[in-house]
């Protein structure tokens, strides 16, 4: 029955992407470059959840952004595309590893200038960031998630949106024997719940995501 459903979840999860909005070519060539040249190219965001961050965005037209775990960057660029005019996107990366390749793609999508990338911990990083961040992902070490949170949602307006990644973990939240990492994200996801400051909505798309909106 598992082997059936878990099918079943990929054969949907490939229709929708079929039926949504394609990735352009800059998009494309960055998921070829990352499957290539990164150890877990199972990180990047994807084509059917790179559609809906993109969305999000440019439904919100935020004027600040702040992304907390940029991978290769995929997500950044989606983000960013839904920036008001003159806006401005920051975005943590701890890999520099990894640096090449994200300026490379946010040159190839014409957003330099509007993305601040930042190489090292974001928890020394956050703080030192000024200002208010109308829209905030949360894509980074999940064992951080709750210090991540508590940094940043006075850092919100009223109406501000923080979504946060792999809230599901694979599943293993539902799991009666966790170990580390699914304790400290079902934890996250309780907090989250419990929090009356805020709207909150867990999609069970690719490995979960949390939108959450400030009241």
């Amino acid at each position: 029955m598992d082997l059936r459903m878990s099918r079943l979840a990929t054969t949907l999860h490939d229709y929708c992407e079929a039926h949504s909005s394609q990735p352009d070519p800059v998009l494309y060539e960055l998921e070829r470059e990352t499957g290539l040249k990164t150890l877990a190219p199972q990180m990047i965001t994807g084509a059917l959840q790179g559609q809906l961050l993109s969305l999000i965005s440019r439904l919100k037209s935020p004027r600040r952004i702040l992304e907390v775990g940029t991978f290769t960057g995929y997500a950044t660029i989606c983000l960013a595309r839904g920036l008001a005019a003159g806006g401005e996107m920051h975005t943590i990366e701890v890999n520099p590893e990894l640096e090449y390749i994200i300026r490379k793609y946010l040159g190839k999508a014409g957003l330099t200038h509007q993305v601040q990338l930042h190489i090292g911990d974001a928890l020394e990083i956050i703080p030192e960031l000024p200002g208010e961040f109308d829209l905030i992902f949360l894509d980074a070490g999940k064992q951080h998630y709750e210090r991540y949170y508590h940094q940043l949602i006075d850092r919100m307006p009223s109406g501000g949106l923080l979504l946060a990644d792999n809230v599901l973990w694979s599943g293993k939240v539902l799991q009666k024997e966790q170990d580390k990492d699914t304790r400290v994200l079902h934890q996250f996801n309780e907090m989250i719940r419990d929090d009356d400051r805020v709207d909150k909505l867990m999609l069970p798309l690719r490995d979960g995501l949390f939108i959450i909106q400030k009241r």
